[in-house]
């Protein structure tokens, strides 16, 4: 098991810093974890499962389109 940081979340995903809190307040996007008073991080797992989500969605949209 693997905590990344924001800029890893980041450049993994693609999103913006504002955008990957949007989404948190929203509830579509994994939760950070607390790791001290100021320093939050991510489940390096969650995050890809949250990109594969994403792939998962664009091939079914794909699939019922053709």
């Amino acid at each position: 098991m693997k905590i990344i940081r924001l800029k890893d979340v980041i450049d993994s995903t693609g999103l913006g810093r504002s955008t990957v809190y949007k989404y948190i307040s929203e509830g579509t996007f994994p939760k950070p974890i607390s790791l001290g008073d100021r320093c939050v991080g991510w489940l390096e797992r969650e995050i890809h499962d949250w990109i594969l989500a994403r792939i998962e969605e664009r091939d079914l949209r794909q699939a019922t389109v053709a």
